[in-house]
């Protein structure tokens, strides 16, 4: 791991002010330089007639490249709804979600699969790692799968930064969950993908390991300019990042940047009065 101690709230990049929140957010139209990601009028639906459920109410969201996003809100707000058909995990009902200049509704399956793998970085809150496969086997899976040669350096400077140069012949059983978590931030940052998507990546891990993650994501914007883009009902995780959006009911309500614990939980605090 990077000997750069991070916090939250600390080492973000910009000048914005700590307490700046911003409400009512603006549609994002053509989208502007240096979206990693954005959505317009993204719509989901589950169901159909009276049993029809609104997931996401016409979403319009960019997210800005080298920047640390987190996605928050109360249970049923559509904010995992979000983040997976922004990641092409799942298919928006109407609208569109692009990656860079790539609108995911366009594409075929197979070209919808080469995406994810060529060009995004998942991390889960289940690890999602294969048993029979070793720490290292599992880092370069999907290098692995779509025929590429992984970079040795980068592997290696990678896997020293995350601690597990002593830990890559060992099997997902042999390691402990903060470990297994770490195998999958190296997995997503190895192949140095445009963007990487966290669904409650700590969610599964204690305090101590989850603040080793938050850490190796908030270095990864910062040292290696990557950008991250994570789910998180937790504001101590929520506090890494350099912007906070929060939804309700299927819409983006309200966001913060340079979020702070306190700007976060009173946000969160008036969005669930």
């Amino acid at each position: 791991m990077s000997d750069r101690e991070t916090t939250p709230s600390a080492g973000r990049s910009g000048d914005q002010d700590p307490q700046e929140a911003t409400t009512g957010v603006q549609g994002v139209g053509a989208g502007t330089p240096g979206a990693a990601a954005r959505a317009v009028g993204l719509f989901k639906q589950y169901g159909q007639g009276d049993t029809a459920v609104t997931a996401l109410d016409h979403v319009d969201v960019e997210f800005v490249r080298n920047q640390f996003t987190a996605i928050m809100g109360p249970s049923g707000s559509g904010k995992s709804t979000l983040m997976h058909c922004m990641a092409g995990l799942d298919s928006a009902t109407g609208g569109s979600a692009f990656i860079g200049d790539t609108d995911l509704s366009t594409l075929r399956d197979k070209e919808m699969t080469a995406l994810r793998r060529d060009r995004l970085g998942f991390i889960f809150q289940s690890f999602n790692l294969v048993p029979t496969l070793t720490a290292a086997e599992n880092i370069t899976l999907p290098s692995d799968i779509a025929g590429r040669k992984v970079d040795q350096d980068w592997f290696g400077e990678i896997t020293s930064r995350l601690g597990l140069s002593q830990r890559l012949t060992h099997r997902p059983a042999e390691l402990s969950g903060g470990q297994q978590q770490r195998v999958a931030c190296a997995r997503a940052l190895v192949s140095r993908p445009e963007i990487i998507f966290g669904d409650e990546p700590t969610g599964n891990l204690d305090s101590k390991s989850s603040a080793e993650v938050l850490s190796i994501l908030r270095t990864a914007v910062d040292q290696d300019n990557q950008t991250v883009v994570i789910v998180t009902h937790d504001a101590t995780a929520a506090a890494y990042a350099d912007r906070v959006i929060f939804l309700a009911d299927g819409r983006i309500v309200n966001e913060l940047h340079a979020p702070t614990m306190d700007t976060i939980l009173a946000t969160l605090t008036g969005i669930e009065d």
